[in-house]
């Protein structure tokens, strides 16, 4: 549902010709991310490091940084801009592909934990860090088989190493003194209930506390065990269970282990709006179609994901054409079938004029997005608070 403080928002981007806009109810934001923080907040819960890439915008990372542990990064241009917004925050970092100079600058810039992809990445790190003449903090990335059946996105291929890639690593770790081990890495699928995450988590814990003893790994071990927690875009109120997630997840410490966790758009999703508002309307072999102004070079989620974005209509007077009580698409205006935001979803009316609320645009909205396709203008960003 709108919140009155959005609605408000629209009317007035509306009127000044503001429109397609991506707006961001930060109090919303604030409310949620505090919700998680205190689910998260006994002993045995797993630190947070909130997944800038879901939404790195400036006040969207200053809002969440103060209930978080820290922030994760996938590359050198997402490191430098939280190390600027968030000078003192805890970072690691991630991700496929590193670059020597992106592995250059997470030591510079005080990384704390590297999390490396392959041999050859830790190969390569251990020289820069010697060559610096610093410490590089690393937990190894594991990509462990298994039965991902029903999940959103399983993160196979060239992400992390398999079991028996990550034995070649003892060598490299044995012969390198800058580089210091402190456990395992692990981020294996998306769109997991409370349960399918805690059993996953159980799985990379029991993996890797066996590898470390096996390698005579002395001394206290982490265990990121990644994001993925299920957003339900067809029903934006089936949120994740927070709360029975944390009664569950904190069974699996052990002394002298420290968990960690890193979502993304189960953070932030539910804060952010893609406003737009209604071109035309027309009937094409029996269906009804709305044009809404913008398009997936704004927002590519509902394209990428194979679902209909959640939307309300706010009506506005117009005496263009409207469809009434039928289906409708609703599509943008980008030359390919594929933009569509919405497929054959029941409304009650929607007319040249009105506007559409996006909800659920909080994460992989602007940021995913194939900006520059047809070059047509940019969207406005608003930040709302109370």
């Amino acid at each position: 549902m709108i919140s009155h403080l959005v609605e408000a928002k629209a009317g007035e981007l509306a009127a000044n010709a503001q429109l397609p806009a991506f707006v961001y109810d930060l109090d919303a934001l604030k409310g949620h991310v505090a919700e998680v923080r205190d689910a998260l907040s006994a002993p045995g819960a797993p630190e947070i490091f909130y997944a800038a890439k879901a939404n790195p915008d400036v006040p969207i990372l200053r809002t969440i940084a103060p209930y978080v542990d820290g922030i994760e990064v996938a590359s050198g241009g997402e490191l430098a801009h939280v190390r600027d917004a968030l000078p003192d925050a805890r970072l690691a970092f991630g991700g496929p592909g590193k670059t020597d100079q992106e592995l250059e600058l997470a030591l510079h810039l005080g990384v704390e934990r590297i999390h490396v992809e392959s041999p050859y990445e830790l190969e390569r790190l251990a020289r820069i860090a010697r060559t610096a003449g610093r410490q590089a903090d690393v937990l190894l990335r594991l990509n462990l088989a298994g039965d991902r059946a029903g999940v959103a996105l399983a993160m196979s291929g060239p992400f992390g190493m398999d079991p028996e890639l990550i034995e070649s690593c003892t060598e490299i770790l044995a012969s390198s003194p800058n580089i210091k081990l402190h456990g395992i890495h692990a981020h294996l699928a998306s769109g997991l209930n409370d349960a399918a995450m805690v059993a996953q988590s159980a799985e990379i814990a029991v993996w890797g506390r066996s590898w470390l003893d096996k390698i005579g790994h002395i001394g206290p071990r982490e265990f990121n065990v990644g994001g993925g927690m299920a957003v339900n875009y067809a029903a934006p109120e089936d949120r994740f269970d927070w709360k029975r997630y944390a009664e569950n997840i904190t069974t699996l410490a052990r002394p002298n282990e420290t968990l960690r966790i890193e979502p993304g758009r189960a953070i932030s999703v539910y804060s952010g709006w893609y406003l737009t508002d209604v071109l035309d309307v027309k009937q094409a072999h029996g269906q009804a179609y709305v044009v809404l102004r913008g398009g997936t070079m704004h927002f590519r989620t509902p394209v990428t994901k194979q679902h209909n974005q959640p939307f309300t209509v706010l009506p506005r007077s117009s005496n263009g054409p409207r469809a009434e009580g039928q289906p409708v698409t609703l599509v943008g205006q980008l030359c390919t079938p594929k933009d569509v935001f919405a497929k054959d979803v029941q409304t009650e009316t929607i007319g040249v004029g009105d506007i559409v609320a996006f909800s659920m645009a909080g994460a992989y909205g602007w940021n995913i997005s194939h900006h520059d396709f047809l070059m047509h203008p940019k969207p406005t960003f608003a930040y709302l608070s109370r």
